[in-house]
C-alpha cells in the first residue's frame, strides 16, 4: 500500500486526523522536500511526533529513482508525505501511476493547499485564476520568459495569476526577488505589471499579506519563507474591498 498524505501549509499541526493516523500505522514514512516545505516545523520534530524515522527525499529520488519507494510499498504499508496537497504536483501524479502499473494499491489523504489558501488570504475569487506559473532563480545562460508570458496572457483574459517562487535546498525566493525578476523580464512599458499581492507563511498564525505596486512590495519586510505572489487582473468590488481591509491596498 502506498498512501499519499498532504501535511498542509505550515507546521506539524496542519495534517488531518486521518492523515496522522495513517502515519502512525505505516511501516515506512517518506517525505519529499522539494515541491514545498513546512517552515513551521522540522524533520526532527515530525519524527518525534510520529515515533518513527522519516526518510527525506530529493527531487531525483522521486522523479529518477523511485524504486525504493515502490519496493517499500510492495512489501509493506508505506506513506509518502508532501507539503500542501499531494496531487498538486505532477511528480506525485507520476509516482501514483507507476505504483498502479505495478499493481500497488494507493490512496490519497488530502491536505490544505496554497492553491485555495491564497484565495482566503487575498479575497481573490478562485474561479478567476488562470494558468499558474513558477519563477525559477536565473542561471548562467538561462533566464526564461515563461512566467511573464503566462501572466500577460492571463491579464489579457482578465484572469489572476498564482506565481510560485523557487524553492532550493539552501535558499527560498522572496516576494522582492520574484518581483525584481519579472521587472527584468519586461522589455517595454506594456510588459510592466502594475499590481501584486505578496503572501508569506500561509497557514501560520500571523501570515503577511500585502497588496500594491511592485515598488511598494519591495519595501515590505515579509519575513521568513515561504513566500508566494499573485498578479491580480481587474478587481471585482468585493475583491477590492477585501484587499483594502486585509492587505493594506491603497487604490490609486
Amino acid at each position: 500500500m502506498l498512501t499519499f498524505i498532504g501535511l498542509g501549509l505550515f507546521d506539524s499541526g496542519d495534517i488531518s486526523v486521518k492523515g496522522q493516523r495513517a502515519i502512525f500505522e505505516a511501516d515506512i514514512v517518506f517525505l519529499e522536500s522539494y515541491t514545498s516545505i513546512l517552515t513551521g516545523t522540522s524533520n526532527e520534530e515530525l519524527e518525534k511526533i510520529y515515533g518513527k524515522p522519516v526518510r527525506v527525499l530529493k527531487r531525483e529520488d522521486v522523479e529518477q529513482n523511485p524504486e525504493p519507494i515502490l519496493l517499500a510499498a510492495q512489501n509493506g504499508n508505506t506513506v509518502f508525505l508532501t507539503g500542501g496537497d499531494p496531487m498538486v504536483s505532477t511528480t506525485h501524479t507520476d509516482l501514483r501511476i507507476r505504483a498502479r502499473n505495478m499493481d500497488i494499491e494507493t490512496r490519497i489523504i488530502h491536505g490544505s493547499s496554497i492553491v485555495s489558501a491564497v484565495c482566503g488570504l487575498s479575497g481573490l475569487q478562485n474561479y478567476r485564476f488562470g494558468k499558474s506559473c513558477s519563477i525559477p532563480y536565473p542561471a548562467k545562460n538561462w533566464f526564461p520568459r515563461t512566467p511573464l508570458d503566462t501572466i500577460l496572457s492571463n491579464l489579457i483574459q482578465n484572469l489572476h495569476t498564482l506565481v510560485y517562487l523557487d524553492i532550493q535546498e539552501t535558499r527560498f525566493m522572496s516576494v522582492q526577488e520574484g518581483i525584481s525578476i519579472l521587472e527584468q523580464l519586461g522589455t517595454n512599458d506594456s510588459e510592466q505589471i502594475n499590481m501584486f499581492v505578496g503572501i508569506a507563511r500561509a497557514g501560520s498564525e500571523k501570515p503577511v499579506v500585502v497588496a500594491g505596486t511592485g515598488e511598494k512590495l519591495k519595501t515590505i519586510d515579509f519575513g521568513p519563507p515561504l513566500h508566494i505572489l499573485i498578479v491580480p487582473a481587474l478587481l471585482h468590488d468585493i475583491e477590492l474591498e477585501y484587499l483594502t481591509l486585509f492587505a493594506g491596498y491603497e487604490p490609486s
